[in-house]
């Protein structure tokens, strides 16, 4: 480090207070000893860098070392503090000595280095932003690190329909602020909507001080369509195909639902548009009412018609002597 306290801090000589004082922020980031414990000189690097700024920090101890140099404190009564030098440092007191350099044997170092605090650290006022004036500096070694909490990560994650419904387990990619790809089994619970939410709580980027508790990861589900069923609230909703036969004469089909296959009674004389409740096998969430399987029958014709089926549906086309849209008003 250099003797000259404005190439200490990588200043010009007219560096204005702010100046100074953003410099000293970042040269004490680089140098502190917590930042590079594997660097044995990092500490005297530091004490230089603190050195620099208590002086070119105070408006008449600068004047002096402007005008003197570092030898300032060792001008008697015209140097800062009178003969012998000032008094008075951070964590403790110091002395001027008479070569030029502060003997730092009575000052308290625990104060920069954490070395009675646990491990926390008291120059989050450096690291953050607006730190590094005389008063905060003065006021370090009686408050500790105010705890930080991790940053919450907010997510999407596409589900299947069938998953929504029945509930289950996906897995989920996350990317940490550091670079890894992590992934999380996340479990969704019956009957979630598309939309919702789900916390995984403390899962989300550790504390950047390593003193306060882990954000969150904040989900948001969105759910796929289904090529068959659509959601109403808790009711299921589906449109059954039926032959001309199975809507005429009635019949019992198949037919796939959450919990699992049942046998449906289609009544006789089943139009197109009719529409039976099965109740109970709809959405069954976890807290709340059940919904029902609301199924409408849609009549499927044969393809092609060939002529004798031309020839039974005109026969039972005779049949239907009413008009089909009587009921049709605008």
């Amino acid at each position: 480090m250099s003797e000259d306290y404005y190439q200490t801090l990588g200043i010009n000589r007219d560096a204005s207070k702010t100046d100074i004082e953003r410099a000293y922020r970042s040269m004490a980031r680089k140098y502190h000893p917590d930042m590079n414990p594997d660097d044995k000189t990092a500490k005297s690097k530091f004490q230089e860098v603190q050195r620099a700024f208590d002086v070119l920090s105070n408006q008449e101890k600068r004047e002096l070392y402007d005008r003197y140099g570092s030898a300032f404190e060792s001008m008697g009564s015209g140097g800062p503090g009178g003969p012998g030098g000032p008094s008075g440092g951070p964590g403790g007191s110091y002395t001027w000595t008479t070569t030029g350099g502060p003997d730092f044997e009575g000052v308290d170092f625990s104060q920069f280095f954490g070395e009675h605090s646990g491990g926390a650290s008291p120059f989050a006022d450096i690291f953050g932003a607006g730190g590094g004036t005389g008063s905060a500096r003065s006021s370090r070694s009686s408050r500790r690190s105010r705890p930080v909490r991790g940053a919450d990560i907010e997510h999407e994650l596409k589900v299947p329909f069938a998953l929504s419904v029945t509930g289950g387990e996906a897995a989920l990619s996350v990317q940490r602020a550091d670079g890894r790809l992590e992934t999380i089994t996340v479990k969704i619970p019956a009957g979630i909507e598309d939309g919702r939410k789900i916390r995984l709580r403390g899962q989300g980027e550790t504390s950047p001080t390593g003193q306060g508790e882990n954000g969150d990861i904040l989900i948001t589900i969105r759910v796929s369509p289904h090529p068959s069923y659509t959601r109403r609230g808790n009711n299921l909703e589906c449109r059954v195909p039926v032959t001309v036969a199975e809507a005429a004469l009635g019949a019992k089909i198949e037919l796939p639902t959450p919990q699992g296959i049942i046998t449906l009674t289609v009544p006789p004389g089943s139009s197109s548009g009719t529409r039976l409740r099965i109740k109970g096998y709809g959405v069954r969430p976890t807290n709340g009412p059940h919904g029902d399987l609301l199924a409408e029958v849609q009549i499927m014709l044969p393809d092609p018609i060939d002529a004798d089926a031309q020839a039974l549906i005109r026969q039972l086309g005779e049949k239907y002597t009413g008009d089909p849209r009587r009921h049709l008003k605008w």
